[in-house]
């Protein structure tokens, strides 16, 4: 599980990475950048919810860790 919460980030990254080359290069009103956005935030929602899901199965637990407790 943690390989595909790995790769499902390095291609919301790699997404996000494309964005920015085609806003910088397509400078005449191109959708690329636009699509290659949309792909981004599918993907986001898409890992947010194989986590939920993948919690609510018992793949992954919770550290358990408290925040803001010494």
């Amino acid at each position: 599980m943690k390989w595909v919460i790995a790769i499902a980030l390095l291609m919301i990254v790699g997404s996000l990475g494309s964005a920015l080359f085609f806003m910088m290069r397509d400078k005449g009103g191109s959708s690329r950048m636009i699509h290659s956005l949309m792909l981004r935030i599918g993907l986001s929602i898409a890992l947010f919810a194989g986590i939920w899901i993948a919690h609510y199965f018992g793949l992954i637990e919770s550290t358990g860790i408290q925040v803001g407790v010494r």
